[in-house]
Protein backbone atom coordinates (compact mmCIF):
# COMPACT_ATOMS: atom_id res chain seq x y z
CA UNK A 1 0.00 0.00 0.00
CA UNK A 2 1.26 3.51 -0.82
CA UNK A 3 2.29 5.32 2.41
CA UNK A 4 -0.52 7.39 3.89
CA UNK A 5 -3.12 6.13 1.41
CA UNK A 6 -5.91 3.82 2.48
CA UNK A 7 -7.81 1.47 0.26
CA UNK A 8 -11.10 3.13 -0.61
CA UNK A 9 -14.46 1.49 -0.19
CA UNK A 10 -15.46 2.12 -3.81
CA UNK A 11 -13.37 -0.61 -5.43
CA UNK A 12 -15.74 -3.24 -6.75
CA UNK A 13 -14.68 -6.69 -7.85
CA UNK A 14 -16.27 -8.72 -10.58
CA UNK A 15 -17.92 -11.85 -9.21
CA UNK A 16 -15.54 -14.02 -11.26
CA UNK A 17 -12.49 -12.44 -9.61
CA UNK A 18 -10.79 -13.77 -6.53
CA UNK A 19 -10.31 -11.23 -3.75
CA UNK A 20 -6.70 -12.43 -3.55
CA UNK A 21 -4.52 -9.95 -5.38
CA UNK A 22 -3.05 -11.14 -8.64
CA UNK A 23 0.56 -10.60 -9.63
CA UNK A 24 0.89 -8.25 -12.60
CA UNK A 25 4.00 -7.15 -14.47
CA UNK A 26 2.65 -4.90 -17.22
CA UNK A 27 0.00 -2.20 -16.86
CA UNK A 28 -1.67 -0.79 -19.99
CA UNK A 29 -3.48 2.54 -19.76
CA UNK A 30 -5.94 4.24 -22.04
CA UNK A 31 -5.07 7.96 -22.36
CA UNK A 32 -8.09 10.14 -23.16
CA UNK A 33 -10.76 10.30 -20.43
CA UNK A 34 -8.68 7.98 -18.25
CA UNK A 35 -5.55 9.99 -17.47
CA UNK A 36 -5.81 13.07 -19.72
CA UNK A 37 -8.95 15.07 -18.95
CA UNK A 38 -10.33 15.22 -22.47
CA UNK A 39 -13.48 17.18 -21.68
CA UNK A 40 -11.80 19.95 -19.67
CA UNK A 41 -8.99 20.29 -22.19
CA UNK A 42 -11.44 20.40 -25.10
CA UNK A 43 -13.54 23.12 -23.48
CA UNK A 44 -10.44 25.26 -22.93
CA UNK A 45 -9.41 24.73 -26.54
CA UNK A 46 -12.84 25.56 -27.95
CA UNK A 47 -13.11 28.76 -25.92
CA UNK A 48 -9.88 29.98 -27.50
CA UNK A 49 -11.05 28.95 -30.97
CA UNK A 50 -14.45 30.59 -30.43
CA UNK A 51 -12.78 33.90 -29.64
CA UNK A 52 -10.02 33.68 -32.27
CA UNK A 53 -12.42 33.04 -35.15
CA UNK A 54 -15.04 35.49 -33.83
CA UNK A 55 -17.76 32.88 -34.14
CA UNK A 56 -20.24 35.00 -32.21
CA UNK A 57 -20.01 37.57 -34.99
CA UNK A 58 -20.66 34.82 -37.54
CA UNK A 59 -23.96 33.83 -35.96
CA UNK A 60 -22.83 31.31 -33.32
CA UNK A 61 -24.20 33.24 -30.35
CA UNK A 62 -23.97 30.46 -27.75
CA UNK A 63 -20.67 28.81 -26.94
CA UNK A 64 -22.43 26.02 -25.04
CA UNK A 65 -24.73 25.29 -27.99
CA UNK A 66 -21.74 25.25 -30.34
CA UNK A 67 -19.94 22.79 -28.08
CA UNK A 68 -22.99 20.53 -27.69
CA UNK A 69 -23.60 20.38 -31.43
CA UNK A 70 -19.93 19.71 -32.09
CA UNK A 71 -19.86 16.89 -29.53
CA UNK A 72 -22.86 15.26 -31.22
CA UNK A 73 -21.28 15.33 -34.67
CA UNK A 74 -17.86 14.34 -33.32
CA UNK A 75 -19.28 11.28 -31.55
CA UNK A 76 -21.04 10.06 -34.69
CA UNK A 77 -18.03 10.64 -36.93
CA UNK A 78 -15.67 8.94 -34.49
CA UNK A 79 -17.86 5.84 -34.65
CA UNK A 80 -17.54 5.94 -38.45
CA UNK A 81 -13.78 6.29 -38.04
CA UNK A 82 -13.57 3.34 -35.63
CA UNK A 83 -15.48 1.25 -38.13
CA UNK A 84 -13.04 2.26 -40.89
CA UNK A 85 -15.75 4.08 -42.87
CA UNK A 86 -13.93 7.43 -42.98
CA UNK A 87 -10.28 8.49 -42.70
CA UNK A 88 -8.96 10.91 -40.11
CA UNK A 89 -8.55 13.77 -42.59
CA UNK A 90 -12.29 13.63 -43.31
CA UNK A 91 -13.14 13.32 -39.63
CA UNK A 92 -10.97 16.30 -38.70
CA UNK A 93 -12.76 18.77 -40.96
CA UNK A 94 -16.25 17.30 -41.30
CA UNK A 95 -17.00 17.48 -37.57
CA UNK A 96 -16.52 21.25 -37.77
CA UNK A 97 -18.19 21.84 -41.14
CA UNK A 98 -21.28 19.97 -39.99
CA UNK A 99 -21.35 21.90 -36.72
CA UNK A 100 -21.05 25.28 -38.46
CA UNK A 101 -23.69 24.25 -41.00
CA UNK A 102 -26.26 24.03 -38.19
CA UNK A 103 -25.67 27.74 -37.58
CA UNK A 104 -26.13 28.54 -41.26
CA UNK A 105 -22.40 28.88 -41.92
CA UNK A 106 -21.02 27.25 -45.06
CA UNK A 107 -17.35 28.14 -45.15
CA UNK A 108 -14.91 25.37 -46.03
CA UNK A 109 -11.88 27.53 -45.27
CA UNK A 110 -13.19 28.39 -41.81
CA UNK A 111 -13.90 24.71 -41.09
CA UNK A 112 -10.40 23.78 -42.21
CA UNK A 113 -8.78 26.54 -40.13
CA UNK A 114 -10.72 25.56 -37.01
CA UNK A 115 -9.82 21.91 -37.53
CA UNK A 116 -6.15 22.81 -37.82
CA UNK A 117 -6.28 24.99 -34.72
CA UNK A 118 -8.01 22.29 -32.71
CA UNK A 119 -5.47 19.60 -33.62
CA UNK A 120 -2.58 21.97 -32.88
CA UNK A 121 -3.91 23.53 -29.69
CA UNK A 122 -5.76 20.75 -27.90
CA UNK A 123 -2.69 18.53 -27.26
CA UNK A 124 -0.94 21.41 -25.49
CA UNK A 125 -3.54 21.42 -22.71
CA UNK A 126 -2.37 19.75 -19.52
CA UNK A 127 -5.41 19.03 -17.35
CA UNK A 128 -5.20 15.53 -15.89
CA UNK A 129 -7.61 13.60 -13.71
CA UNK A 130 -6.95 13.75 -9.96
CA UNK A 131 -4.13 11.49 -8.70
CA UNK A 132 -2.76 10.81 -12.20
CA UNK A 133 0.85 11.78 -11.49
CA UNK A 134 0.88 10.24 -8.02
CA UNK A 135 -0.45 6.89 -9.22
CA UNK A 136 1.94 6.77 -12.17
CA UNK A 137 4.87 7.54 -9.87
CA UNK A 138 3.77 4.71 -7.60
CA UNK A 139 3.06 2.17 -10.33
CA UNK A 140 6.17 2.93 -12.40
CA UNK A 141 8.32 1.73 -9.50
CA UNK A 142 6.58 -1.65 -9.46
CA UNK A 143 5.41 -2.34 -13.01
CA UNK A 144 6.19 -1.62 -16.64
CA UNK A 145 3.63 0.87 -17.91
CA UNK A 146 2.29 1.30 -21.47
CA UNK A 147 -0.36 3.28 -23.35
CA UNK A 148 -2.96 1.86 -25.76
CA UNK A 149 -4.92 4.62 -27.48
CA UNK A 150 -7.23 5.10 -30.45
CA UNK A 151 -6.19 8.73 -30.82
CA UNK A 152 -4.20 10.07 -33.75
CA UNK A 153 -0.51 9.28 -33.31
CA UNK A 154 0.96 12.77 -33.65
CA UNK A 155 -1.73 14.22 -31.38
CA UNK A 156 -1.36 11.62 -28.63
CA UNK A 157 2.42 11.96 -28.48
CA UNK A 158 2.07 15.72 -28.09
CA UNK A 159 -0.45 15.25 -25.28
CA UNK A 160 1.94 12.95 -23.47
CA UNK A 161 4.85 15.33 -23.92
CA UNK A 162 3.07 18.54 -22.91
CA UNK A 163 1.38 16.96 -19.89
CA UNK A 164 4.59 15.35 -18.63
CA UNK A 165 3.21 11.81 -18.90
CA UNK A 166 5.49 10.33 -21.54
CA UNK A 167 8.32 9.59 -19.11
CA UNK A 168 6.20 6.99 -17.31
CA UNK A 169 5.50 4.75 -20.31
CA UNK A 170 7.73 2.21 -22.03
CA UNK A 171 5.55 1.55 -25.09
CA UNK A 172 2.97 3.88 -26.60
CA UNK A 173 0.68 1.95 -28.90
CA UNK A 174 -1.62 3.98 -31.13
CA UNK A 175 -4.32 2.66 -33.42
CA UNK A 176 -2.55 4.22 -36.41
CA UNK A 177 0.68 2.41 -35.60
CA UNK A 178 -1.09 -0.88 -34.93
CA UNK A 179 -3.34 -0.62 -37.97
CA UNK A 180 -6.24 -1.52 -35.70
CA UNK A 181 -8.50 0.25 -33.21
CA UNK A 182 -9.76 -0.77 -29.79
CA UNK A 183 -11.73 -2.94 -29.13
CA UNK A 184 -10.37 -5.01 -32.05
CA UNK A 185 -8.23 -7.88 -30.88
CA UNK A 186 -5.32 -7.02 -33.16
CA UNK A 187 -4.35 -3.82 -31.34
CA UNK A 188 -4.19 -5.66 -28.02
CA UNK A 189 -2.19 -8.53 -29.52
CA UNK A 190 0.10 -5.94 -31.11
CA UNK A 191 0.53 -4.16 -27.77
CA UNK A 192 1.40 -7.41 -26.00
CA UNK A 193 3.93 -8.29 -28.68
CA UNK A 194 5.50 -4.82 -28.68
CA UNK A 195 5.84 -4.81 -24.91
CA UNK A 196 6.89 -8.43 -24.56
CA UNK A 197 4.04 -8.95 -22.11
CA UNK A 198 1.91 -12.01 -21.45
CA UNK A 199 -1.82 -11.41 -21.04
CA UNK A 200 -2.06 -13.35 -17.79
CA UNK A 201 0.32 -10.91 -16.05
CA UNK A 202 -1.07 -7.79 -17.73
CA UNK A 203 -3.78 -5.34 -16.69
CA UNK A 204 -5.74 -2.89 -18.88
CA UNK A 205 -7.03 0.34 -17.30
CA UNK A 206 -9.57 2.45 -19.19
CA UNK A 207 -12.81 4.41 -18.98
CA UNK A 208 -14.79 2.76 -21.80
CA UNK A 209 -16.33 -0.65 -21.18
CA UNK A 210 -16.91 -1.42 -24.86
CA UNK A 211 -13.59 -0.12 -26.17
CA UNK A 212 -11.12 -0.80 -23.35
CA UNK A 213 -12.65 -3.55 -21.24
CA UNK A 214 -14.17 -5.88 -23.83
CA UNK A 215 -11.06 -5.62 -25.99
CA UNK A 216 -8.86 -6.65 -23.08
CA UNK A 217 -11.19 -9.49 -22.14
CA UNK A 218 -10.84 -10.84 -25.68
CA UNK A 219 -7.08 -11.34 -25.26
CA UNK A 220 -7.23 -12.64 -21.69
CA UNK A 221 -6.06 -9.53 -19.83
CA UNK A 222 -7.59 -8.44 -16.53
CA UNK A 223 -9.15 -5.00 -16.62
CA UNK A 224 -9.96 -1.96 -14.48
CA UNK A 225 -12.93 0.16 -15.53
CA UNK A 226 -12.42 3.77 -14.41
CA UNK A 227 -16.00 4.92 -13.94
CA UNK A 228 -15.60 8.60 -13.03
CA UNK A 229 -19.24 9.43 -13.70
CA UNK A 230 -20.70 6.29 -12.10
CA UNK A 231 -22.27 5.19 -15.37
CA UNK A 232 -21.55 1.46 -15.04
CA UNK A 233 -23.13 0.07 -11.89
CA UNK A 234 -22.73 -3.37 -13.43
CA UNK A 235 -19.71 -4.28 -15.52
CA UNK A 236 -17.82 -7.20 -16.98
CA UNK A 237 -14.53 -5.66 -15.87
CA UNK A 238 -12.34 -7.42 -13.35
CA UNK A 239 -12.36 -4.29 -11.20
CA UNK A 240 -14.38 -1.07 -11.22
CA UNK A 241 -13.15 2.14 -9.61
CA UNK A 242 -14.40 5.72 -9.46
CA UNK A 243 -11.07 7.44 -8.83
CA UNK A 244 -7.49 6.63 -9.78
CA UNK A 245 -6.36 6.56 -6.15
CA UNK A 246 -8.44 3.42 -5.72
CA UNK A 247 -5.75 1.63 -7.71
CA UNK A 248 -3.63 1.58 -4.56
CA UNK A 249 -6.05 -0.99 -3.18
CA UNK A 250 -5.78 -3.23 -6.25
CA UNK A 251 -2.16 -3.19 -7.45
Amino acid sequence: MFPGVQKTKFVTFNSRTSMKQKTYRHIFFDLDKTLWDFETNSIETFREIFIKHKLADRGVHSFDEFLNIYNRHNHILWEFYRQGEIVKEVLNIRRFSQTLHEFGITDNLLSSNIAEDYVNLSPTKTNLFPHTIAILEYLSKKYTLHIITNGFEEVQYRKLNFSGLKMYFTEIITSEDAGSKKPERHIFDYALKRSGALPEVSLMIGDDEEVDILGAIEVGMDQVLVDYNREFLTTRATYRIESLDELYGII
